[in-house]
């Protein structure tokens, strides 16, 4: 877990939870293979949309100017950079893993937003931007081989995780940041716009950091039981769960309108019956003058799922019914353990998707 983790503690979140069966995607694949290219071509693939060159984890992490411009001198220099990591996408494009700055910086001097500065008062190169460089000095950047490692889009999702939490050398990555930059497309720009919106805020209480992606990833929950199904989780994997969804989300013909109407619904529906308390244990008390408990995102799965599916005019005739409902579930030793342990477990997921279906099943449609 990173320093800028979450403000406020999440209950229920499996955070070191993998398949069952261990790592199920078969060990002798090539997964990865290499190739070299030019610093060149790649700022030409870059400007041509090839690459995926904004990340939401890296918007506030830029090296400074004199860092970007000894890497330009270490080109000049011919001394050997370091391997760059990339991951194809279903799309064509390209996500770069590691070495996301080094490309930036790359494209922009190259384009001429940047000026080289920090080598010292005395030195050759220094106020120098690239077209003010002799020709040789120009071919010689632009010639500079890059060792490329590309991971392969047909590779497990599973395996895509784990190679990106491996290779990547810069900021500490949530899996949710790395399912942001692996699946990036209609799916993850729906996600980022829906966590903006008040009523989400209001619903969770403001408690999951955007930053981290939190919030985000209770959102691909939401989804991904929503739209797959609760009993098609079968192996336990919860990452290899939620990045279904977001390939299922990125197809041309999904219709992210009922998606939202329907989240929009719950979170709304959630928020009117138990307020402040909403995914939270402390629903129970009923009271808004008693503390809060913190959020639990194995609660939020059910509760946003079922309250998503409940008939308009049910809901509004037995909102109370629904209330005592919930409120007498959590009352259950049984399913407080299904959102409390090993929540990625198959047996816990199902065991509190069963007992929530159990104890609203009058009212669900």
């Amino acid at each position: 877990m990173n320093a800028d983790e979450d403000q406020e503690p999440i209950e229920g979140l499996d955070l070191t939870s993998r398949p069952e069966q261990g790592s199920h995607y078969p060990l002798d694949d090539v997964m990865v293979r290499n190739e070299t290219r030019t610093v060149g071509e790649v700022v030409k693939r870059i400007d041509q949309g090839r690459y995926a060159m904004n990340p939401d984890f890296q918007r506030d992490f830029v090296w400074p100017k004199d860092k970007q411009s000894k890497l330009i001198e270490s080109c000049v220099m011919r001394i050997p950079l370091p391997v760059f990591y990339v991951a194809e996408g279903a799309d064509g494009r390209v996500t770069v893993v590691d070495g996301l700055q080094r490309l930036s910086t790359f494209r922009s001097f190259l384009n001429g937003e940047l000026r080289l500065q920090g080598l010292g008062k005395k030195h050759p190169l220094e106020g120098k931007s690239f077209k003010a460089l002799p020709i040789n000095l120009r071919e010689r950047i632009e010639d500079t081989q890059l060792t490329m490692y590309i991971l392969d889009k047909n590779a497990p999702d599973a395996a895509r995780l784990d190679i990106f939490e491996r290779v990547n050398s810069g900021i500490p990555l949530t899996r949710q940041q790395m399912r942001n930059a692996l699946y990036s497309g209609p799916a993850t720009r729906w996600l980022a716009d829906f966590s903006e919106k008040e009523v989400f805020r209001n619903a969770t209480g403001d408690s999951l950091q955007p930053k981290t992606m939190r919030d985000r990833e209770a959102i691909n929950r939401f989804c991904a039981f929503y739209l797959l199904d609760w009993t098609t989780y079968t192996a336990g994997d919860m990452d290899e769960y939620l990045a279904g969804a977001l390939k299922l989300m990125n197809r041309r013909s999904f219709d992210f309108q009922q998606l939202e109407k329907h989240l929009l619904l719950s979170l709304n529906r959630n928020s009117t019956l138990f307020g402040r308390h909403a995914f939270r244990k402390s629903l129970i008390y009923g009271a808004s003058d008693v503390g809060r408990s913190v959020i639990n995102i194995a609660l939020f799965d059910v509760l946003s799922v079922a309250f998503a599916k409940i008939d308009n005019n049910i809901f509004t005739r037995d909102s109370l019914p629904i209330k005592n409902a919930i409120i007498n579930l959590m009352r259950d030793s049984e399913f407080n353990h299904y959102i409390t342990y090993s929540t990625n477990a198959t047996y816990q997921v199902h065991g509190r998707f069963r007992k929530m279906n159990e104890a609203l099943g009058k009212f669900l449609k």
